[in-house]
């Protein structure tokens, strides 16, 4: 359950950086710079996908951009995966993951 994100995987202009485009926006007209030895601590949707990410491990840099997300891999690593840590990002329910309870008290009489 959640949105679902359309992630086009690209090539940069630099050699092993690779962008990735999505039909979401991130950041708003904003951007957003992280780097695998700083603390991100952010509530914003671009702070939970640099957080994932360097969670994967093997990424250096990550830079978003409204919609578009630029990951610079440490030297000699893949960015295998990365897409799909993307595409994930407002999926909220996945399956053997119960849903929330809300509790809306008693009916009034």
């Amino acid at each position: 359950m959640g949105q679902p994100v359309t992630v086009l995987e690209k090539p940069s202009l630099r050699d092993g950086i690779v962008r990735y485009e999505l039909n979401r926006i991130i950041t708003g007209t904003g951007h957003e710079g992280y780097t695998a030895d700083s603390v991100v601590d952010g509530p914003h949707p671009a702070d939970e996908l640099a957080r994932r990410l360097f969670a994967r491990g093997g990424i250096e840099r990550v830079h978003v951009n409204s919609n578009v997300v630029t990951v610079m891999p440490e030297r000699g690593r893949s960015l295998e995966g990365v897409k799909e840590i993307i595409e994930d990002l407002y999926t909220y329910y996945v399956p053997g993951v119960e849903p929330p309870k809300i509790d809306v008290g008693e009916p009034a009489e």
